[in-house]
C-alpha cells in the first residue's frame, strides 16, 4: 500500500525520474504551456512551484539555487528575471492543470499544464 507516500514513481528509476522532471520544468519555463500525461503534470507541479518560489527573490543565490536544479542558463535567466517577478505577491498556485483527452495509443489521460 502507498498510503501517504510522497511522490509518484512514474515507472522510472530515481535518476531517470529526476532527469524527466528537470526536462519538463525546462520545457514549461520555455513555452509556458505544454501537454503531458496527467500524472507527470501533477508531479511537475510541485517541482516547478518550488523553483518559482526560490526564484522570486531574484538575487544571485536564487540564480544559483535554480541553476543547480535546471542546469540550463537560458531557462534559469528567464525564470528568475521574467517569470518569477510576476508572482511576487502570490503565495503559491503558480500553475494550472487542465485535463484534455485520453491518448489513443495507450489510453493515458492527458493534461495541459501552464503557468497562471
Amino acid at each position: 500500500m502507498r498510503h501517504k507516500h510522497g511522490y509518484r514513481k512514474l515507472g522510472r528509476t530515481s535518476t531517470h525520474r529526476s532527469a524527466l522532471l528537470k526536462n519538463l520544468a525546462i520545457a514549461i519555463i520555455k513555452y509556458e504551456k505544454m501537454e503531458t500525461t496527467l500524472q507527470k503534470a501533477k508531479e511537475l507541479r510541485g517541482y516547478i512551484e518550488k523553483l518559482i518560489t526560490r526564484a522570486r527573490k531574484g538575487d544571485s543565490n536564487a540564480h544559483r539555487a535554480v541553476f543547480a536544479s535546471l542546469q540550463d542558463k537560458v531557462t534559469t535567466k528567464k525564470l528568475v528575471e521574467e517569470i518569477a517577478p510576476k508572482y511576487v505577491d502570490r503565495n503559491g498556485g503558480y500553475t494550472r492543470i487542465i485535463k484534455t483527452r485520453t491518448r489513443r495509443g495507450d489510453a493515458a489521460s492527458m493534461a495541459f499544464i501552464e503557468l497562471v
